[in-house]
């Protein structure tokens, strides 16, 4: 995995337009996508669409919204893990619903011109909100993630962590050092790769 300081400055470079740095991240992170795609689509029929795909689409739609300014949080590599990882999720849930979707509608279903306007994208018309299958996916696997840390002091660090605080709160808030915020992360990092097979 990169380091925070590479990911910080190929994320910056991102937002300011250099497409280079999109495929800097791509090498750092693409495979480790499709792994987390894969977990997230097993038992899934593929048809049009594999792991791949989903990866793909969530490094796209990362490196959309970056250049749009979306993701003003994104500070280090654990953050960029983190939304990639929620970026992932969400696009393995939506092709496990359009698989879904297909047996169903046996190839029926109108798609994104149903919405009306040349070019015009299915998420502008559903909103911001994620739906609710995905937040509960989200929810059911940061609570598996969550209970695997039997520390208190894990916890909190991962739990502030999640809610967007920076190493340098939550070192203040639990009284430390950064550096010693830096080292229960590794831990935290550690034990979630065992939970997830990585």
């Amino acid at each position: 995995m990169p380091s925070d300081e590479s990911v910080s400055h190929w994320v910056r470079e991102l937002r300011a337009g250099n497409r280079a740095a999109a495929q800097r991240l791509w090498e750092g992170y693409f495979g480790r996508l499709v792994v987390l795609a894969r977990q997230r689509l097993r038992g899934t029929p593929r048809r049009a669409a594999d792991e791949e795909d989903v990866a793909l689409s969530a490094f796209d739609s990362f490196c959309r919204g970056a250049e749009r300014g979306r993701f003003p949080r994104l500070e280090d590599r654990n953050d960029l893990w983190q939304l990639l990882v929620v970026l992932t999720a969400r696009k393995a849930v939506d092709l496990r619903a359009h698989e879904r979707r297909q047996k169903r509608g046996g190839g029926a279903v109108r798609g994104e011109s149903a919405f009306g306007g040349a070019g015009e994208r299915i998420e502008q018309a559903v909103g911001a909100e994620p739906a609710p299958d995905f937040a509960a996916a989200v929810a059911d696997e940061w609570r598996r993630l969550f209970d695997r840390l039997d520390d208190a002091g894990l916890r909190a660090v991962a739990l502030w962590k999640m809610e967007g605080h920076t190493n340098p709160e939550i070192a203040a808030r639990l009284g430390c050092a950064p550096a010693t915020v830096e080292r229960r992360l590794r831990m935290i990092r550690t034990i979630w790769a065992e939970e997830l097979g990585r």
